[in-house]
């Protein structure tokens, strides 16, 4: 491809990749110097150039060098737009989730529910690349517009059709999507969090907004939950838009939940929709428990029907889904009837969130196994130790990932928001007493690691995964599960 095609008034050269990392540039490249909150793009341009950049796409600031310098007030997004051009191909049907929470959940449903429609889907984000072919870490929940691109012409050219992915406010403020054709968006909802990056909450909501502000092309669907307290500003912000709301939840207009009965292992959703002639309803029988994961599948369903797909083979495709890696994942099922869960629960929301799930799928008691990690925020320690101690009945407090700290230092300040929880060092012989003490129709939830595959102790990453050691542990204990 040549740089006249991509960037105005550049020369008819010839380029060959395209990267804002100077690490990564090789002869012929592109090397896009961008201003970043650590450092600065402009510092790696002379490194760039030794390793055989041709161009620099850069701000407007001031600064000459060796090569032609396309200097444009945006270069984020004339770096989206630019690795779009170069990489040329995405799966057909394409669509962004955005919102704090549940985005990885959503977008894992979708691409389930697609492909029990028969397409060949996929989903990008926090879980990296899931497709026919297999997993790829990518590395951020919204990857760089390099790392973006470059994998939906990979997906593409594998067959996938649709693909679901996730739009952190990172990446939506950093334009990393802006060269993406969706063609339907979502927005789940929005609390407190990266507020060490956006300057408030107000400027956080704008960063999401630009889902449907500028990246969702006019007349196309825009799906919102609307039992979320954003609900009217974020209608306010399709509208304006000339986009086309669709929204879901207990409150929906469009699809809402009448009803839920929960199951020990799953729940059942009394759901009700709008159609041309009126209004349906049907029970959907949803393998999975918590409120939270019905409203996540349901925006998974809003999106499949706003963009045409049939409701009722979408409904049927939801009682098959599978908990996504780390997310209330159900682990195993005792023949006794106990149920036992890993989740990526890690901050006081996220427990209180977990435990407030769980107790309507618990006929008996609610377990929780759960520890703090080390070298982060240690005022959230014996907070996470009072919710515990709150919303399950028995509390075993353990590691996490206590990284340079001392691991007997980090329980002990939990346990002093949880003094009649019992206090377990080592996570896998924790989990090991979880399993020990089920009965039948109680709830074992080990919290905080979910989908990770390691544990670091003093700078020492281990392979550790809460999964595996639930499993061992029934094996050990000879408890026979499903």
């Amino acid at each position: 491809m040549k740089l006249n095609q991509v960037f105005n008034g550049a020369p008819d050269w010839e380029f060959t990749g395209i990267t804002c990392d100077s690490r990564k540039v090789a002869q012929g490249f592109v090397f896009a110097a961008l201003k970043g909150t650590v450092s600065d793009g402009r510092d790696f341009i002379q490194a760039a150039i030794d390793k055989g950049a041709i161009a620099i796409l850069t701000d407007e600031r001031d600064g000459q060098w060796e090569v032609p310098v396309i200097k444009v007030a945006e270069p984020r997004l004339e770096f989206a737009k630019a690795a779009a051009a170069f990489y040329g191909k995405q799966p057909e049907t394409m669509v962004a989730v955005t919102g704090t929470n549940g985005k990885s959940s959503t977008v894992d449903f979708l691409r389930q529910i697609w492909t029990e429609l028969g397409f060949e889907a996929a989903s990008l984000g926090t879980l990296g690349a899931v497709a026919p072919s297999g997993a790829v870490e990518l590395g951020h929940t919204t990857p760089d517009p390099v790392a973006i691109q470059s994998t939906l012409a990979i997906l593409a050219n594998e067959g996938v059709t649709h693909c679901a992915m996730e739009a952190s406010s990172h990446g939506l403020a950093q334009y990393r999507m802006h060269g993406v054709k969706l063609a339907a968006g979502a927005f789940l909802n929005l609390s407190q969090d990266h507020l060490d990056y956006h300057k408030d909450l107000g400027d956080y909501f704008d960063a999401k907004m630009k889902l449907f502000s500028e990246l969702l092309p006019e007349g196309s669907p825009a799906i919102i939950n609307a039992d979320s307290d954003m609900k009217d500003k974020v209608l306010e912000v399709a509208k304006k838009a000339k986009l086309v709301p669709f929204t879901v939840g207990w409150r929906g207009d469009h699809l809402w939940i009448d009803e839920i009965t929960p199951r020990n292992t799953g729940q059942n959703l009394r759901l009700q929709w709008e159609t041309a002639e009126g209004d349906k309803e049907t029970i959907v029988k949803l393998p999975l428990i918590g409120e939270f994961q019905a409203l996540n599948a349901l925006a998974a369903a809003g999106l499949a029907m706003s963009i045409g797909a049939d409701p009722e083979a979408v409904f049927a495709a939801m009682e098959k889904l599978k908990g996504v890696k780390g997310r209330l994942e159900l682990v195993a099922e005792t023949a006794s009837g106990a149920g036992i869960y890993v989740d990526f629960a890690h901050t006081p929301d996220g427990l209180d969130t977990l435990l407030r799930a769980a107790r309507p799928h618990a006929v008996g008691r609610v377990i929780c196994v759960f520890g703090c990690g080390g070298d982060r925020d240690a005022g959230k320690r014996p907070i996470m130790g009072e919710i515990a101690s709150k919303f399950a009945d028995e509390v075993i407090v353990t590691d996490d990932n206590p990284r340079s700290e001392d691991p007997a230092a980090i329980r002990a300040a939990i346990m002093a928001g949880a003094p009649e929880a019992t206090e377990v060092a080592g996570r896998a012989e924790a989990i090991k007493e979880g399993i020990r003490r089920l009965k039948k129709g109680d709830v074992l939830m080990i919290a905080g690691k979910g989908h990770e595959t390691g544990q670091t102790i003093k700078g020492v990453t281990l392979p550790f995964s809460d999964h595996e050691a639930a499993l061992s542990a029934l094996a050990e204990l000879k408890v026979e599960y499903k």
